[in-house]
């Protein structure tokens, strides 16, 4: 009977055991392998989600602008922000992504990504085209379709910021037809120049000036295109005599934590990767922010005797705006001076555009342009090879041409923003027109460019109560 029972069981062990047995004598893993495909993976999820983060900043901007204007304009300033996601949605996969990022020279990029054209879910670092020059080498553990949609979450919120300073009376149409023209024609040539391989201003063939997640792209770049915007457009009817406090500063609120929350993915994001260099994005995001909205509330406690809501969440924004250009090249120390001189700075700016009396409605360029470049100079300033030694170092480490460089890159950024946005505007006000009547201004914009309000307490209740009596 044992016999039985141990010819039984020799003969299981060899039945099932014989596949284990041969997988023991297979040919090893290859651990580097499996080590870049876990990379890549997590890279790759890093990069979704930051892209993510960044589109939610589009609803975000929206709240925080829609806070400051009269409730009969809600809709249209949400709307001018909301547009952006399916303009540029859909221009940035035809066009606006080749232009900003294919081969071509210092200035612009090519077609030949047209369409998404080329543009594939390979590594980028192993895109190759007919000409070895086409490689790219900007990611190279995340697909080319993982950078290209977390760069258009950038290219659809920058022209939203620039809403802001024509809020109120632009008419929509109007809007729309220059985001479309601004966005090919501003954004895409900036945007080259300083991220892409080759472009005139960056760190891959260029000047090499330092702008890690868009202080001149995209702050400096909004900030004074804003400014153009609102001279051309000339204030509103309502300016400055008859001007009313912020309607709904909750929404305010609402939409500054959103920033704030957002510009996670906006920043660390940009180190392209997750791993050390997105930590210290992260980290010094978190800390710029934190000390622009402590000094504006000291600002404001001293200057004006009470700390408010909104001045807390101007600051925050302020703080955001200056660290954007430096993130991934400081330290946290030095996050929390660039937060805290950015929002001093942008808090005089205001004060100071209010005396020239442009009616920029909801301070663009003090913040965006003003802030953005105080952040790209003191990038030059602070920049540090310790925590990227992809950069290079600032005035403060030894390189002073640095900070020369960034003043250099930034003037070039107000030159074709503002150049390029007066002659877009120019040719939309001889031919489709800018502004709303008169008429429809002071009435608001939400029922005569939408057809509909916001909170139904201004117009509609007032033909309700018409028609019953």
């Amino acid at each position: 009977m044992l016999k039985k029972v141990l010819i039984i069981g020799v003969s299981a062990l060899l039945l099932l055991g014989g596949p284990l047995i041969g997988n023991a004598f297979a040919a090893p893993v290859d651990v580097n392998a499996a080590i870049s495909n876990a990379q890549t993976a997590a890279d790759t999820a890093f990069m979704l989600i930051s892209a993510a983060l960044v589109l939610l900043m589009t609803p975000g901007l929206a709240f925080f602008y829609g806070g400051f204007v009269r409730s009969r304009n809600i809709l249209n300033t949400l709307m001018m922000t909301f547009v952006l996601m399916a303009i540029v949605g859909v221009t940035w996969i035809l066009w606006g992504y080749s232009l900003a990022f294919a081969p071509g020279n210092a200035i612009i990029g090519g077609l030949q990504w047209f369409g998404l054209n080329r543009v594939g879910y390979e590594l980028t670092d192993y895109l190759k085209g007919s000409n070895p020059a086409e490689m790219l080498s900007y990611a190279p553990t995340i697909p080319h379709q993982a950078f290209m949609i977390y760069q258009a979450m950038f290219a659809i919120i920058t022209p939203a910021l620039i809403s802001g300073a024509i809020a109120e009376r632009m008419n929509f149409t109007a809007y729309s037809l220059f985001v479309l023209l601004w966005t090919t024609f501003v954004y895409s040539p900036l945007a080259h120049m300083v991220w892409a391989k080759g472009g005139l201003l960056g760190l891959s063939g260029g000047w090499g000036a330092l702008d890690f997640a868009g202080g001149t792209v995209v702050h400096i770049s909004s900030g004074v295109s804003a400014l153009v915007a609102a001279i051309v457009l000339k204030p509103r009817k309502t300016y400055p005599e008859r001007l009313s406090p912020p309607h709904n500063v909750p929404f305010i609120l609402l939409g500054a934590g959103l920033l704030w929350f957002g510009w996670f993915g906006f920043n660390a994001g940009s180190a392209l990767a997750s791993g050390a260099l997105a930590t210290a994005a992260f980290v010094a995001t978190n800390t710029g922010a934190a000390a622009g909205a402590l000094t504006w509330l000291i600002l404001e406690k001293v200057l004006r005797g009470k700390p408010t809501a909104v001045g807390a969440a101007t600051g925050a924004v302020a703080g955001l705006v200056g660290i954007t250009p430096a993130a991934g090249f400081v330290t946290p120390v030095a996050a929390i001076l660039i937060g805290s001189i950015t929002a001093v700075v942008c808090f005089y700016a205001i004060s100071f555009k209010h005396k020239l009396q442009i009616d920029d409605a909801l301070d663009t360029f003090p913040v965006h342009g003003v802030g953005g470049t105080v952040g790209a100079i003191l990038t030059g300033i602070f920049a540090t090879t310790t925590v990227n030694s992809a950069g290079k170092n600032g005035l403060l480490y030894g390189n002073a041409g640095q900070l020369i460089t960034q003043i250099l890159a930034s003037l070039v950024a107000y030159i074709i923003a503002g150049v390029g946005t007066f002659i877009i505007l120019k040719i939309l006000d001889a031919t489709v027109g800018l502004r709303v009547k008169e008429e429809a201004e002071l009435q608001g914009m939400d029922i005569n460019e939408h057809g509909e309000e916001g909170y139904n307490e201004e117009f509609g209740e007032r033909i309700n109560f018409s028609n019953k009596h």
